[in-house]
């Protein structure tokens, strides 16, 4: 099985990387493009590769000597062979798991103020400064969109944005002593984060099929030719149940042609109400109401933590991450992902 996936890793990625090298590609921009990303995307998985080979030569090395002769330190070197195969077995796995769909897109990501009064405002603006000191550091490039009190837009743009944010979506808690606190008590305040993978212009395909088109006498204006041949046409759309008739121009070819364009308009604005339809429906899931109950993750001023409640895991690096140093967090949960991905594929 796993040598199966090895062989197939070396094939695709030996392929992308010639094809990276044909005139052909090179002067295409998005074929070059496509193939840097499935050479990008591989990289990893092909240097796993290259490493569990290297394991199975070293554990069938020592296991043929251990046949001659039993030694200790060739029976450790077997072990320590072995529990490098099984180790790469799970990472070679875990880096081939299929993607989402949306990982390579630019993101907009959506900051408002939760519960907690002009608090919350305040965090949502700490949480600003964090993303965008964090993309900073991965070498993205950061857009503000949209900027007041307690409420931020911006914009990521960079390779696999998506991939990396995506994770901040939902609602983030932050326990401490708000700077107008005179009592020194702490203060629980919320503030929600949407992250939407960027909307792609929509390519709108027309089937012939799915057309019936109907030609008829114009009744409009347009003088006596118009009146007297079949010039007007109706077009309908069955899956949609669009309908356009047109019958402004002398000509049938004029008609259908003006008809068939604002159908495509129509179809173009139907496919992008569906996509703002599906963000908004995500932007809902993500932030949910903003109550200090809904979260994903608390930061904990007076003991210097930050705990994300999705996959268990605190770390004591609150003021770094603050400063843009997400690193250890995104990376825990991409591999909290993989893992579940990889559990749905063996499932199915």
């Amino acid at each position: 099985m796993i040598e199966s996936l090895v062989e197939q890793i070396e094939a695709r990625f030996t392929e992308a990387e010639a094809s990276m090298s044909l005139p052909e590609v090179i002067g295409d921009r998005e074929r070059f493009a496509e193939a840097g990303r499935v050479y990008n995307r591989l990289a990893p998985a092909y240097k796993l590769a290259g490493e569990w080979r290297l394991a199975q030569s070293d554990f069938e090395g020592a296991k043929e000597l251990l046949e001659e002769e039993e030694d200790p330190d060739l029976r450790a070197e077997l072990e320590d062979a072995r529990a490098r195969i099984e180790r790469l077995e799970e990472e070679i796995r875990l880096a081939m798991v299929e993607r989402d769909p949306n990982d390579d897109k630019n993101v907009i990501v959506e900051i408002r103020g939760g519960a907690g009064g002009d608090e919350a405002g305040i965090w949502a603006g700490d949480l600003y400064r964090m993303y965008q000191r964090y993309a900073d550091r991965l070498g993205y490039k950061f857009e503000t969109m949209d900027a007041s009190d307690g409420a931020y837009t911006f914009e990521i743009k960079g390779d696999a944005a998506y991939s990396i944010f995506k994770y901040e979506g939902g609602t983030h808690r932050v326990q401490r002593v708000p700077e107008t606190e005179s009592q020194g008590r702490i203060h629980t305040s919320t503030a929600t984060v949407a992250v939407l993978p960027e909307v792609e212009d929509v390519e709108v395909e027309i089937n012939q099929n799915d057309l019936q088109i109907d030609v008829y006498r114009s009744s409009g204006p347009g003088g006596q030719s118009v009146n007297t041949t079949d010039s007007a046409v109706r077009i309908t759309h069955k899956p949609s149940g669009i309908v356009i008739s047109m019958q402004d121009e002398k000509s049938q070819l004029q008609n259908r042609e003006r008809a068939m364009k604002i159908l495509r308009a129509k179809l173009y604005e139907a496919e992008l109400q569906k996509q703002q339809d599906a963000l908004s429906a995500e932007r809902k899931s993500q932030v949910g109401t903003g109550d200090r109950a809904e979260k994903i993750r608390t930061y904990n001023y007076p003991q210097r933590r930050i705990t994300d409640h999705r996959i268990n895991l605190t770390v004591h690096n609150l003021e770094a991450v603050l400063g843009g140093e997400l690193d250890e967090i995104s990376s825990a949960l991409q591999d909290a992902e993989k893992r579940r991905r990889l559990e749905e594929q063996a499932v199915s």
